[in-house]
């Protein structure tokens, strides 16, 4: 397997695996969002890779200034193919993001993960996150 940055010639590829995982396709706003992670320094994507085909992607972010945080490093979305889940895809893509956020001078690593999503928060638990002293918060569009 060989992890790498993201190029414009995975992002359909990218939208496959996210296709499978989700069930359903993604829209022309998810598929930009992906390409607003090719060549760009503050928001990377890298993607793993055996014999020509990804096997997962994970896309980072770096923030300047977040509400007592200088600096930090995000992890915005891991995908791996249903068939590669749980093989260790996404934990070496998240250590190549981890080594590119340090390589950048981040050293506070952040996520954020659905209350009820048990599969994700054992994936982040594992990697050795745990609480953060942030909490979010959402504000819905009141009709």
């Amino acid at each position: 397997m060989k992890l790498r940055r993201m190029n414009p010639q995975d992002v359909e590829q990218v939208v496959r695996i996210q296709q499978s995982i989700i069930r359903q396709p993604v829209s022309d706003r998810w598929r930009g969002m992906i390409t607003g992670h090719v060549d760009n320094d503050e928001q990377v994507g890298f993607v793993a890779e055996a014999d020509g085909k990804l096997l997962g992607f994970v896309l980072g972010e770096i923030k300047i200034g977040g509400f007592g945080s200088e600096v930090t490093g995000w992890i915005k979305m891991v995908g791996v193919t249903p068939e590669h889940m749980g093989s260790g895809v996404g934990r070496a893509l998240a250590t190549s993001l981890f080594d590119y956020f340090r390589a950048q001078g981040v050293e506070e690593i952040c996520t954020a993960v659905r209350w009820d999503s048990g599969d994700m928060l054992a994936f982040f638990k594992n990697l050795g996150f745990d609480r953060s002293p942030f909490i979010n918060l959402q504000l819905v569009k009141q009709s």
